[in-house]
């Protein structure tokens, strides 16, 4: 292999490398906003707002940056997709009804 062919490779490899981090940079956005999408709706801290995301993926079997996705175009269109929807109330829910017991408590 000539070193032509060598510096090819390593500046292919380097522009898949920027392009990840960059996908990686706004997927993290994108969960960031969710996570205040959650904290609004739910009125919770935001390590609870994380914990209801993840929930929400794992339940609905869906990547989290796509669950992410569709609970930042919410508040703008309306509309969540029903599996999606249910388990982000039964996760507030769960939420809602454990802070309960702990102020009685």
């Amino acid at each position: 292999m000539s070193e032509h062919e060598d510096q090819e490779r390593t500046i292919l490899a380097l522009q898949e490398e920027i392009l990840q981090l960059k996908q990686a940079v706004v997927s993290h956005a994108v969960v960031d906003q969710a996570i205040g999408v959650v904290i609004a709706r739910g009125r919770l801290p935001p390590e609870s707002a994380w914990d209801v995301l993840k929930e929400v993926s794992q339940h609905t079997n869906t990547k989290l940056r796509d669950v992410a996705e569709h609970l930042v175009q919410w508040p703008r269109c309306g509309w969540l997709p029903p599996e999606i929807g249910r388990a982000l109330r039964t996760a507030l829910e769960r939420r809602t009804h454990a802070a309960g017991h702990e102020q009685r408590g």
